[in-house]
């Protein structure tokens, strides 16, 4: 069989977060940086495909190639280590200050590898100035402002729906994440990534990779949104919202209701017995 029991998923899971939290700082750099690009390119090729349709729906259907592709090829994705480094070190298999690395440094190279990917795409949009960007450009400018400015004219209740909007995207990313683990083969890993991410998307939640290119994409292309817009009214409450999603709604959730067994420990006598006895 190429399915995984959920109690093996979670164990599963807590090895994948001990690995992410002992990886050297230079190799995650490196990994989120990837992941970062790759989101940045899967995102426009979504949004592409939205306005050239006509459809959000078409846009949602395509999106979950880009988050696939980071888990499949093994790069990093912040919102997952979200929930996986931090069930690690409930288990006391990591510190907590490993997880507070693993997070600092991946979410640097996820700023990297998206910032660049947006500068590239938006020169590439404009004919590095030559022209503006037409639909699709103005497709990134409201998107930017309505992930900003849009929050901020609501005030605290704006501050409160981008929050709530976060914790939900991590809910069902981190779902999609962990359904990565349930199947052995390829095709199987797909589709079961493919449906929560799919879901997050086609629901506007917020995801704090996917914003550290969309914003900045937006202003780019001339959106009126600063820098402390960006980060006040979405990036700094999007990344606490999807660590409280990852951590809380998927992570902990799946490891007091499965509890997978802890690795055996062997006792004093069985640790000194010789391996020929």
């Amino acid at each position: 069989m190429s399915n995984v029991s959920p109690t093996e998923v979670v164990a599963a899971a807590i090895s994948s977060g001990q690995a992410k939290a002992t990886t050297p700082s230079g190799t995650l750099l490196l990994r989120a940086v990837l992941g970062g690009a790759v989101l940045g390119a899967t995102t426009s090729f979504a949004v592409s495909a939205a306005v050239s349709s006509g459809s959000p729906v078409v846009g949602a259907l395509l999106f979950p190639a880009g988050i696939t592709i980071v888990i499949l090829m093994g790069m990093e994705l912040l919102t997952g280590g979200f929930a996986t480094t931090p069930m690690a070190a409930l288990r006391g298999l990591v510190p907590w200050s490993a997880v507070g690395r693993y997070v600092l440094v991946v979410a640097i190279g996820h700023l990297i590898g998206a910032g660049v990917f947006a500068l590239v795409y938006a020169g590439v949009l404009t004919g590095f100035g030559s022209h503006d960007a037409a639909e699709l450009g103005r497709r990134f400018v409201e998107t930017a402002q309505a992930k900003t400015t849009a929050y901020q004219a609501l005030g605290w209740a704006g501050m409160a729906t981008v929050f709530v909007k976060a914790v939900l995207c991590n809910w069902l990313v981190c779902l999609g994440v962990f359904m990565g683990l349930t199947s052995k083969d390829t095709i199987g890993k797909i589709a079961a990534i493919w449906l929560p991410v799919m879901a997050f998307y086609g629901l506007g939640f917020e995801h704090a990779v996917v914003n550290f290119f969309m914003v900045p994409m937006g202003m780019l292309l001339g959106a009126d949104v600063t820098v402390a817009d960006w980060w006040l009214w979405n990036q700094l409450p999007v990344l606490l919202g999807n660590a409280v999603g990852g951590f809380v709604c998927t992570g902990l959730a799946m490891l007091y209701a499965h509890r997978p067994a802890a690795p055996a420990v062997p006792s004093a006598p069985e640790q000194s017995r010789s391996p020929l006895s």
